[in-house]
């Protein structure tokens, strides 16, 4: 989108603008900012302006009280906002998002590989139910079955119930989920039962 040089200073400006974007590497786009949402805009608003709005409004929905759970946990806004991504893309409930935050936030404090099939999705463009093996070893930054940790960053813009789930998440005994065609999550405690879920 940036390729005239205007739109590079712009981009420039937002940062200086909006604090929370001096968290996210210079490399990546503004992807997880664009806040969804439904807008007014006028035909001649120029690109810089339609992205300005959605900053403007992500930085009206990331209340205070966000900001400071994120701060107590430990956590950087950049990192939230890639799990909400992750959530946006994987879960459907709001309560079932809360689930899969805490089992993904244990996995990354155990040292255990996401395995979040939406990242290769993110890669490939394929539905979850295409991924083939090979695509579980595409050396991308994003493939959380290689790479330890949160992908680089977010694979899609979430809406507020995802980062809602992401920072107030909730603890089970669960360390694994799966989603059935239909979109229903399945949550189980150990590799065993979760391999017998997917046979099911």
């Amino acid at each position: 989108g940036y390729s005239q040089n205007k739109d590079l200073s712009k981009l420039q400006e937002f940062v200086n603008t909006f604090e929370f974007l001096r968290e996210k590497p210079e490399n990546l786009s503004l992807e997880g900012y664009l806040f969804p949402d439904t807008y007014e805009f006028n035909r001649e608003d120029g690109l810089a302006a339609l992205i300005e709005k959605t900053l403007f409004n992500f930085n009206k929905k990331i209340t205070q009280d966000l900001r400071e759970q994120i701060e107590k946990q430990g956590k950087s806004l950049f990192e939230v906002l890639i799990l909400a991504s992750l959530l946006e893309k994987e879960v459907k409930t709001e309560q079932d998002k809360r689930l899969a935050a805490g089992i993904l936030w244990k996995r990354l404090k155990a040292g255990w590989p996401l395995q979040v099939d939406a990242t290769l999705g993110y890669i490939t463009d394929k539905p979850s139910q295409h991924l083939t093996l090979d695509d579980l070893t595409i050396d991308s930054f994003y493939n959380t079955y290689k790479y330890h940790g949160l992908p680089i960053g977010p694979i899609c813009n979430p809406g507020i119930e995802s980062i809602k789930a992401a920072v107030y998440f909730q603890d089970s005994p669960y360390w694994f989920y799966l989603s059935t065609p239909e979109g229903k999550i399945i949550f189980s405690e150990t590799l065993k039962e979760h391999n017998a879920n997917k046979v099911k």
